[in-house]
């Protein structure tokens, strides 16, 4: 079943033809270049090239897929959630596609296609296993029992860690997008120099809070500009980066020894975080457990990752008519 799928969840316009786990072609319209210059997502601005690239490169991604539209047995879109304006351009599109060919709609949840981005890198991988899904917008500790079946046993009660890489890098001057830039520039922690804080949630041991985090780096910053003390950018990342870190592992391992997993998965655009695979995979080996993780070129947002997820969705009757809206906020465990 050759499936095209469509991405617009945020600043990424990407379209892929995908035949099971086999990804035929993706192309990727990144607009990184012009929201740097107001140093994140401008909505509006998102929306608009949106609207642009979307016929351009659907069009391009089935040549690169030798394909035409009338070998196309199904549409796939990311419909939740994200941007409403940006996933509205996407859904609409896919909407009158699948209508014109007369093929079934398959609506995909964006936190369920970052998790399928392992099945393209690991194609022997599969559930149940448990989750650690972090990104901008999200962190979560997820049971996936099957491809379709998802239970939600620790989430972010604040920020994500994404969002606390993102906002630390853009105090300290850092270039968009913030978390990669920070990851690059990082040397060694110092936690004399610059103490971090470790927020934790009574009574809920997987649950996450990075707003604390988050206010101690722009305190630190704001403090040090105060006093024309120039911020030492690369050991205050180096620092932020092991304090998010920390939490994110030490909450995802007390998860897995309580609920019996042996099998972790990273997945989002953080799992891309350099530290974060490094640590996450010695502490994994020194317990015996099955790390996986999807290349890098997968972590963020892109078509592929929504194409292997639609067959799972088509298989289990996941399928949508011209009715299918778009939706800002969304559980992964919505149905």
């Amino acid at each position: 079943m050759k499936i095209l799928a469509i991405e617009s969840s945020c600043d990424e316009t990407s379209v892929s033809v995908c035949e099971g786990r086999e990804v035929l072609s993706v192309v990727t319209d990144t607009q990184i270049a012009e929201h740097k210059k107001y140093g994140g997502v401008v909505p509006e601005i998102a929306s608009r090239r949106h609207t642009e690239a979307i016929s351009r490169i659907t069009k391009e991604a089935l040549k690169n897929a030798n394909l035409s539209f009338s070998q196309i047995d199904a549409v796939a879109v990311t419909f939740a959630p994200g941007l409403i304006g940006a996933l509205l351009v996407g859904v609409n599109y896919a909407k009158g596609l699948a209508y014109s060919l007369g093929v079934p709609l398959i609506p995909v949840h964006h936190l369920r296609s970052h998790i399928a981005a392992n099945y393209i890198t690991h194609k022997d991988l599969k559930p149940p296993f448990l989750c650690l899904l972090v990104s901008g917008g999200n962190s979560l500790i997820v049971k996936v029992n099957d491809y379709t079946d998802f239970e939600i046993i620790g989430r972010t009660r604040d920020d994500a860690a994404g969002e606390c890489f993102d906002k630390s890098a853009r105090v300290m001057g850092l270039d968009y997008p913030g978390g990669v830039m920070l990851d690059k520039i990082a040397t060694e922690p110092d936690f004399v120099k610059f103490p971090m804080p470790w927020p934790k949630v009574d009574g809920c041991p997987f649950d996450f809070s990075f707003s604390g985090l988050k206010t101690a780096v722009i305190n630190t910053a704001h403090n040090l500009n105060q006093k024309n003390i120039p911020i030492d950018v690369s050991v205050l990342s180096a620092t932020v980066r092991k304090r998010v870190c920390d939490i994110l592992i030490a909450n995802t391992l007390a998860a897995a020894e309580q609920e019996g997993f042996t099998k972790i998965v990273l997945a989002g655009g953080v799992s891309a975080n350099s530290e974060l695979r490094s640590r996450m995979t010695e502490e994994c080996k020194k317990r015996g457990y099955e790390l996986y993780f999807p290349e890098k070129k997968y972590c963020g947002d892109n078509a592929a990752m929504v194409g292997v997820q639609a067959a799972y969705e088509y298989n289990s009757g996941n399928i949508a008519g011209t009715e299918l809206n778009a939706m800002a906020t969304l559980d992964i465990n919505y149905n």
